[in-house]
């Protein structure tokens, strides 16, 4: 097959799980990657016309370089990166003892570390088909808010990190960066619980000038805009966060 190929991380549920899909849709063919949930990457990657399932944690750079070797084992080829996978820890801003050291190096290990190692690992293969990456970040980065500090300092991080690979890698490469705000994901419902999850939702989407929160697929559709798209986009971060972002949370 001569499809293109898109290594999506944490794509076995949520914003990674909706890219993979709306990629194979459009003719992609995908690498599914878990750490811990293998039947529900499997059953993304058996709605996908074209996929494999790759368990790697992208924290760890031999995992990284193992996730893009069978990429390249698979189908010789990688024409996208989307950096999905991530992590924090729920801790009230005002909390400050809530968060350890440990805590952010942890995060930081997954949410910063992480998608570096991944853009290292792919960007020959990138450079060589005349890729894209795409960083999944957060509201979070510029607002200073979300499930506690440390996750948003990484997301700032991972901005921060968008700008500085878009100027290396181009013009090959273009880099780009999504910051959703509140999305209806199972990360949410299983660290809230469903009922504070449908507060947390109807609360943020009083706050915002759209009046609703993403679904999984909004954000989905942007990453694979700027994949598709964008030729003339790098170095950006686009907000998917119904306007969150010029109306501070009160």
């Amino acid at each position: 097959m001569n499809n293109k190929v898109a290594i999506v991380t944490g794509s076995a549920s949520g914003i990674g799980a909706a890219t993979a899909l709306e990629l194979s849709k459009r003719g992609w063919s995908v690498v599914v990657n878990y750490s811990k949930s293998q039947e529900q990457a499997e059953k993304i990657a058996a709605q996908c016309q074209d996929a494999i399932t790759v368990q790697a944690n992208v924290g760890e750079e031999a995992q990284c370089r193992k996730l893009v070797q069978a990429a390249l084992d698979k189908w010789g080829r990688i024409d996208a990166l989307v950096n999905n996978a991530g992590t924090t820890k729920f801790v009230k801003h005002t909390d400050l003892d809530g968060l350890s050291a440990d805590d952010f190096l942890r995060i930081y290990h997954l949410n910063v570390v992480g998608p570096f190692q991944m853009v290292r690992a792919c960007a020959a293969a990138l450079k060589a088909n005349r890729g894209a990456v795409v960083n999944v970040s957060s509201v979070a980065a510029l607002l200073g808010t979300g499930s506690s500090i440390a996750y948003a300092a990484s997301k700032a991080a991972l901005n921060s990190l968008t700008f500085s690979l878009a100027r290396v890698l181009g013009p090959e490469v273009r880099v780009n960066a999504v910051c959703p705000g509140y999305v209806d994901t199972p990360w949410q419902t299983g660290a809230l619980g469903q009922e504070r999850a449908n507060q947390a939702a109807a609360h943020y989407s009083s706050l915002v000038p759209l009046k609703d929160y993403a679904r999984p697929e909004d954000v989905a559709d942007t990453i694979v805009w700027l994949i598709e798209g964008a030729r003339q986009t790098t170095g950006e971060t686009i907000f998917i966060d119904g306007g969150m972002h010029i109306a501070p949370p009160r």
